[in-house]
């Protein structure tokens, strides 16, 4: 087994090699494992808007967050992309959408990343004023 100083040393001898042009390309590294539940959570979705919005199925995301199944190299680099950048994916897999949001926010990928966040900080506050309620407190928004 590789250390890691023996992968960081093999990932700079391809990159040199990828510079001197003796070597075409780059070896793309999927990452081992995905937390889905994490990123769904992260964008304010639920297991179905999420499997809905990205093109898996509805049980495939189910499986993956209960453990019983672990995505496949190619849905490990989409859920990785959708972590990264959702609204690059968005724009991709909905080019038609993409073409008549031209000059709307949504075809801003920072814009749409605010939305996200703003999602996101809407639904804890939610959730912290639903727990707050349920021991008889009350909050202000």
């Amino acid at each position: 087994m590789k250390t890691q100083f023996d992968q960081m040393m093999a990932g700079l001898n391809d990159v040199e090699a990828f510079l001197a042009g003796k070597q075409e390309g780059f070896k793309a590294h999927v990452p081992q494992e995905v937390d889905v539940k994490a990123i769904r959570n992260r964008l304010g979705m639920t297991q179905a808007k999420f499997s809905d919005t990205f093109g898996f199925s509805l049980d495939a995301i189910k499986h993956w967050e209960g453990g019983r199944r672990t995505p496949e190299a190619p849905a490990r680099t989409l859920l990785t992309v959708i972590d990264k950048n959702p609204a690059a994916v968005l724009t991709a897999l909905n080019p038609a959408a993409s073409a008549a949001a031209a000059g709307s926010s949504s075809s801003n990928p920072t814009r749409a990343h605010a939305r996200v966040a703003r999602k996101r900080q809407a639904s804890r506050s939610l959730t912290r004023r639903k727990a707050h309620a349920a021991r008889g407190k009350r909050v202000s928004k």
